[in-house]
């Protein structure tokens, strides 16, 4: 068994080559992602920034993004998700607080410090993104635009709870 486990692991570092990597990915970097997501299928990377890079990738059915800094260690993991996969403590804040929204998308924002679920929501009046975390407590909410009696549209405004 883990002769097979080694195999794939090693299956896996030299299928990253013909991923669409603008430049090369750090070994402690592609380490560090295969002991996290071993199952993962269809990666590219590319470099997020001077101390970060991001593995975009398919698991379970699900595109998933991932970010690990140049040292290998483990940022965030991001994926769509439908609304009734919501668990039901972010859907009561929805109901509470954002009564007449509709959601337009649904993500889920997993970090070191913790999982939130990130939501763009929208009114007749209001476009909005939001983060919710697993206790249902609105962490972030932004304004993206807010529509005027004439339809136009205004500014908008963050609140970071």
């Amino acid at each position: 068994m883990k002769n097979l486990i080694l195999v794939s692991m090693i299956f896996a570092v030299f299928s990253f080559s013909a991923c669409g990597q603008k430049e090369n990915v750090p070994a402690k970097v592609k380490t560090a992602f295969l002991q996290k997501f071993p199952h993962a299928t269809n990666i590219s990377w590319d470099k997020e920034n001077t101390t970060e890079w991001e593995a975009e990738f398919k698991m379970a059915g699900k595109q998933y993004s991932a970010n690990f800094d140049t040292e290998g260690n483990w940022k965030e993991t991001e994926y769509k998700m439908n609304e009734s996969e919501l668990p039901n403590t972010v859907k009561n804040t929805l109901k509470s607080k954002f009564a007449g929204y509709d959601i337009e998308g649904a993500e889920v924002s997993e970090t070191p410090e913790g999982t939130v679920y990130e939501l763009k929501l929208e009114n007749d009046e209001t476009d909005m993104e939001v983060a919710i975390n697993n206790k249902g407590k609105v962490v972030k909410k932004e304004v993206k635009k807010e529509k005027d009696e004439e339809g136009g549209e205004r500014g908008h405004e963050k609140n970071h709870e």
